[in-house]
């Protein structure tokens, strides 16, 4: 049995449900307020923060790894194995906060994820400290053996993230399969101001839900699948947040700028895909931006 049809049974199990559903209780209650979770997830940056925090735990004991071969090297390798404890707090922080917003399948592995790092760390510390104590020999048996737990929880967690698609944008992946051809929305005067309507765009094989909001004159289309997990934008609400008038998400409460799509509020990370715009005869004509074709 391969490795990926494993990490897809696991996914598919409700074993561990009892426990994991209290975890993820448990960090939300912890990483409050909003705006904490906000920064964890990384809506201020337009793209999820813990791919970027983990760089510097993996490529610290990756490097470490490589310089405790060279004996005269290893000091730079305690060194290295310390910044990769350090950086690997606020790396679990983000890794957490985006779990605990994620489908159940993703959560699932993601608590495999979670317990394999945690062991992974919790032997680099004790790597630190023996070799703190002059026991070089046991400090390079801990740290290569946490070294290969953590390769297998990076294998978790890039099936995470590029085969449950944990952390990729759903509204880009949506609007691959619009046409680029200019689409008739309908009459202007169809549109309600300042609600989310649903509206369909033309693709090769099936529909694609947008979702248009009035205001005034000027109407605003963007893919109707939320860049976090697909919820349906044409069921939100249009809500003040952080000063923009933003879309707002009724699944998880990602709120969206109106003006430019940009995440105001996660656990979105990602903006939304928005549409070009223009009149004809009073009717609403749109298409999907030239960087799609």
């Amino acid at each position: 049995m391969g490795f990926l049809v494993v990490l897809d049974r696991v996914a598919d199990g409700a074993a561990f449900d009892k426990v994991i559903e209290p975890a993820r209780r448990a960090v939300r209650a912890v990483l409050r307020p909003q705006a904490v979770r906000d920064v964890l997830h990384g809506t201020w940056l337009g793209h999820p923060l813990h791919p970027v925090l983990v760089q510097v735990p993996v490529g610290s004991w990756i490097s470490a790894g490589v310089l405790d071969l060279v004996p005269r090297l290893r000091p730079a390798a305690t060194f290295l194995i310390g910044t990769g404890v350090a950086a690997a707090v606020p790396a679990s922080l983000s890794g957490a906060a985006d779990w605990s917003e994620q489908e159940v399948g993703v959560r699932r592995l993601g608590a495999i994820h979670a317990v394999a790092n945690a062991a992974a760390l919790g032997l680099y510390a004790g790597s630190l400290a023996a070799r703190a104590t002059d026991r070089g020999g046991l400090g390079r048996v801990l740290s290569y053996t946490a070294l290969g737990i953590a390769t297998g929880s990076a294998a978790i967690g890039g099936h995470m993230s590029y085969a449950q698609s944990s952390g990729a944008s759903h509204a880009a992946t949506a609007a691959r399969a619009l046409s680029t051809d200019w689409m008739d929305l309908g009459p202007l005067d169809d549109f309600p101001e300042g609600r989310p309507t649903l509206r369909t765009g033309k693709a090769a094989s099936t529909a694609v839900p947008l979702v248009a909001v009035r205001r005034g004159a000027r109407v605003v289309v963007l893919v109707g699948a939320c860049s976090h997990l697909s919820g349906p934008l044409y069921e939100g609400t249009v809500e003040k947040v952080r000063g923009a008038d933003c879309l707002v998400c009724p699944w998880h409460g990602s709120a969206f700028d109106l003006e430019s799509g940009a995440a105001r509020r996660g656990p979105a990370a990602n903006p939304q895909e928005k549409l070009e715009v223009r009149m004809e005869a009073g009717r609403v004509m749109a298409r999907l931006a030239p960087r799609h074709e």
